[in-house]
């Protein structure tokens, strides 16, 4: 079953009826593709469903491709048309329906799709699990046996739940490039910064070792190895800080040394955010062609993977843990997730199944300390987490050899005078010490020049203080001066 049947302007919170004009113009050029300026195609941006219910995901990921199915059609090259496309599907599936999104999907997965274009991959209407870029013109593999026979090679170059920007259409492939606001905001869902790496960016070697992760994360051995231990006994931890302390890239960092390997297929990220729920978490009812159905969440999918690979570890990572409804997103599992309730069974909700959260599952959830949005964390929460904080790393002495390695006595003056603005924050009776600025507002991969370093102070750090002494403009004058000139 596939969702090739369904309308596909209803669904989409950025493709509504404003643009069907829009749409059917993308229809009848169709043949060619747009045009950028001098007639030169541009890249197209693509949102697309590995497989029904995006089962296959992993399965493509690991091989580097997208597919769709349509096996009863065999070479889709052999039609001429999309109006043959649709003929022949009709033939073939003979139950009454017209067929027109399935063969739109089908004449643009073999002849619009292009080297270069970009895939946003998607669970549902939900989330966003994976970016590619496209590699190879249509594959015709009659000899697959899972059915998917229609293939492209793809670079997936991103692999991580996100939360999709309002709700994405549920048909297997839509051409978004013509949206340019929707297109920016599915990039921006990847966009690197040092407090949110995808798990691909530690992928490369096999083994991961307590000296490795110390060697890429500011931190003390005796805090990592209190970390480790109390992860072991109490398998949920949160790691708490002010902004660029860098704790989404300590999160994972830490599973890779607790496991003694890289192995991004036994970590799972998802970030929470206000309007996540049960049913995005745990499972709940999805439109499919023929009305709803059961969808599995991620956490209950990934509960199943490791209660099926008992003597490996697997590690939840939770980004943003404070900014959800906890009660509402775990719902009747949130006692289970306890160290002494694991492999505890209760009844689920939505099925008729006894469901416990394995004892080799370990939870890390991530919270922002400097978020004035958030309510405080209930005792329920703190109860089953264990809770570690991430101070700014400008003393230590990983990065001390960071800032010797520039050499650049812009960057030594910017970071003294940061370390007296957060001596200046941690006094503040309106702050405190959970809204000093993190080491990591003041790295850069490249070299490091004055033109660099004053776009880090007017656009990283200033408007920060903004926020934060948004009531006394004399005080952000006065720091705002004092890092600038440490620039100068």
């Amino acid at each position: 079953m596939e969702y090739g049947s369904l309308p596909d302007i209803s669904y989409n919170a950025y493709i509504t009826s404003e643009t069907v004009n829009e749409q059917i113009r993308s229809e009848k050029v169709a043949e060619t593709g747009v045009l950028g300026d001098g007639g030169v195609r541009v890249t197209h941006y693509w949102i697309y469903s590995p497989g029904y219910g995006s089962l296959k995901w992993e399965e493509f990921y690991k091989e580097g491709i997208m597919a769709i199915s349509r096996e009863e059609l065999g070479d889709l090259r052999e039609y001429g048309s999309r109006s043959d496309m649709r003929e022949a599907f009709m033939e073939a599936r003979d139950d009454g329906r017209s067929y027109k999104m399935a063969s739109l999907e089908t004449w643009q997965f073999v002849h619009e799709i292009q080297l270069g274009d970009v895939i946003f991959a998607k669970y549902g209407t939900d989330t966003v699990i994976g970016k590619g870029i496209v590699e190879s013109d249509y594959i015709y593999d009659p000899n697959r046996s899972d059915g998917y026979v229609n293939i492209r090679k793809v670079r997936w170059t991103n692999n991580g739940l996100r939360p999709h920007p309002g709700k994405a259409i549920t048909k297997i492939l839509t051409d978004v490039t013509a949206y340019t606001g929707y297109v920016e905001k599915l990039n921006a869902l990847y966009d690197k910064t040092d407090d949110y790496e995808e798990e691909e960016k530690v992928v490369g070697c096999e083994e991961y070792s307590r000296s490795d992760f110390l060697n890429d994360v500011f931190m003390d051995e005796e805090m990592y190895d209190d970390l480790v231990d109390r992860l072991r006994m109490k398998k949920n931890i949160i790691l708490q800080g002010p902004p660029g302390v860098g704790k989404t890239y300590a999160a994972k960092r830490l599973a890779c040394s607790f496991m003694g390997e890289i192995d991004p297929n036994r970590i799972m990220t998802v970030q929470f955010h206000q309007s996540y729920g049960y049913e995005d978490f745990i499972m709940g009812y999805r439109p499919t062609s023929e009305g709803y159905e059961i969808k599995d969440g991620p956490f209950y999918s990934f509960c199943k993977k490791a209660e099926a690979d008992e003597d490996n570890d697997y590690f939840f990572i939770i980004d943003e843990i404070n900014r959800g409804n906890i009660s509402k997103i775990f719902g009747e599992l949130f006692m289970l997730i306890e160290s002494d309730k694991r492999k505890v069974s209760i009844r689920l909700m939505y099925k008729d199944e006894l469901f416990s959260i394995p004892k080799n599952l370990y939870i890390i959830g991530t919270m922002n300390t400097a978020d004035r949005s958030l309510a405080m964390i209930d005792y329920a929460l703190r109860r089953r987490f264990s809770f570690f904080t991430l101070e700014p790393a400008l003393t230590q002495q990983g990065f001390i050899e960071y800032c010797e390695s520039k050499k650049s006595k812009e960057l030594n003056k910017l970071v003294e005078t940061v370390r007296s603005l957060n001596a200046a924050i941690e006094s503040d009776p309106s702050l405190g010490r959970g809204y000093c600025i993190g080491h990591s507002y003041l790295m850069v991969s490249g070299p490091v020049d004055q033109k660099t370093l004053r776009s880090m102070v007017v656009h990283d750090l200033i408007p920060l203080l903004e926020e934060y002494w948004f009531d006394e403009p004399t005080k952000i004058r006065e720091w705002e001066d004092r890092l600038l000139r440490s620039v100068e």
